[in-house]
This record gives C-alpha cells, sequence and structure tokens, in this order.
C-alpha cells in the first residue's frame, strides 16, 4: 500500500540547523531581559534545546522568574535570532530539497521549534504552498509537553489531511518515537550533524538524505 502523506520534520531535515550557540545566545538575552544579567552557563544551555515544564520550572524557581513570562521571552529571542541567520545565509534549504516537490502525495511540517519560525522559514525560502499542513509549537508552556517523541502534533497534522497510512521523516530519536507512538512509519535522515548518533529505537527507514525517498517502494513520486 501507498501512504496517503508524507510528514516532515523540519530543522535538520528540510533546513539547515541554526547553530547552538545562537540559540544560547537568545536565551541569554531572554534571561538579560527580565533582570538576569549573568544565568548560569548550564541553565542556559537547559533551556536552549529540549526544554520539558519541569525543567523550565526548576530553573526560573531559582532566579525567581515566572516561567511563563520567562518562556514568552525566550520563544521571543529564539525566534528572532532564527529569522537573522537566515536572513543572512548561515541556514538554508538543504541541497535535496527538491525530491520533496517530487513527492505525489500531500505534504506536511511537523517541528519542535515556534510555529511562527516555521511559516517564518517557509515563506523566506517561497516553499510554504508546498505544504498542505504545518506544525510547530504554540508560543505556551503546555505546548512543551506536546512536543516530539508525544505524537499530540502528529495526529493534528493527519487529522487535517483526513489521512492515517503516513510516513514521518525527522533527524532524532524524538521524530522517531514520536512517529511509533502516532502508528506511522518512520524515516531517520542521517545528516552529517547526527553522523555518529546510535539510535535505542529503530526506525522503518535509515537515509542519507531526502533524496532517497523517492525509492521507498509506497512513497508515491510523480511520473512513477
Amino acid at each position: 500500500m501507498s501512504y496517503e502523506a508524507v510528514l516532515f520534520d523540519n530543522d535538520g531535515v528540510l533546513v539547515e540547523p541554526i547553530e547552538r550557540s545562537v540559540l544560547r545566545r537568545a536565551t541569554w538575552e531572554a534571561f538579560d531581559a527580565l533582570g538576569v544579567p549573568d544565568p548560569d552557563p548550564d541553565d542556559i544551555d537547559r533551556l536552549s534545546l529540549g526544554v520539558t515544564p519541569d525543567v523550565l520550572a526548576d530553573v526560573c524557581a531559582a532566579y525567581d522568574l515566572d516561567p511563563a513570562r520567562f518562556w514568552r521571552a525566550r520563544d521571543y529571542h529564539s525566534s528572532h535570532a532564527q529569522r537573522v541567520e537566515l536572513r543572512a545565509g548561515r541556514a538554508a534549504l538543504y541541497d535535496d530539497f527538491d525530491a520533496v516537490r517530487e513527492i505525489d502525495a500531500p505534504r506536511g511540517i511537523v517541528s519542535s521549534n515556534q510555529q511562527d519560525t516555521v511559516e517564518f522559514m517557509h515563506d523566506f525560502f517561497a516553499t510554504r504552498d508546498l505544504f498542505a499542513t504545518a506544525y510547530g509549537r504554540d508560543p505556551t508552556i503546555r505546548s512543551l509537553a506536546r512536543k516530539k517523541p508525544d505524537p499530540y502534533y502528529l495526529h493534528r497534522a493527519l487529522s487535517d489531511l483526513a489521512v492515517d497510512r503516513a510516513l514521518f521523516v525527522g533527524d532524532s530519536e524524538s521524530d522517531v518515537l514520536a512517529a511509533q507512538n502516532a502508528g506511522l512509519d518512520a524515516a531517520f535522515v542521517r545528516r552529517p550533524h547526527r553522523e555518529t548518533d546510535e539510535l535505542s529505537v529503530d526506525p522503518t527507514y535509515e537515509l542519507d538524505g531526502l533524496s532517497d525517498l523517492l525509492g521507498i517502494d509506497g512513497v508515491p513520486v510523480r511520473g512513477r
């Protein structure tokens, strides 16, 4: 049977990832904006990537910060910093992105980045019309509990597309787990930044790049 849709993670799959140092700087700017000019570097790391509600609450308690207020500031500075990187040409679509255009099925995005950032990226690259649905995180603490590996946003994308059988393409263990939690097949793209990663869960497919998608039985391809 063919897949009814193909869903993609965004950063590290479709778009080159933003340097970690940029995200750390944005997190420091959020602290500074709220009156904490010299936060512990470990706390900056904890709130730059992979943030959970519990981690956010613990760090904010240490500085007597309101978690909701801090998170709004952190997401604002992070999104702004990523837009600067895109405009400066320091992050771009991957060279194999055109493979996405060859897929003859509805396409969607499910990202753990901010919704506004994902939309900006694809407006910037003029690729937004390729995707029938696109989900990033809402700018709320609640969204942290809903990001991958939770299947919440995958389920929303499937509902939008009115499909059940889809392939989810990602570049992390949380992507593979999210696919499995949603009852989907998973394709893991081993980009250079994932070259040495060892997964504790097996994806349905392991790919060197997006072009490999076009050779998977079940992925509808134009002209085939």
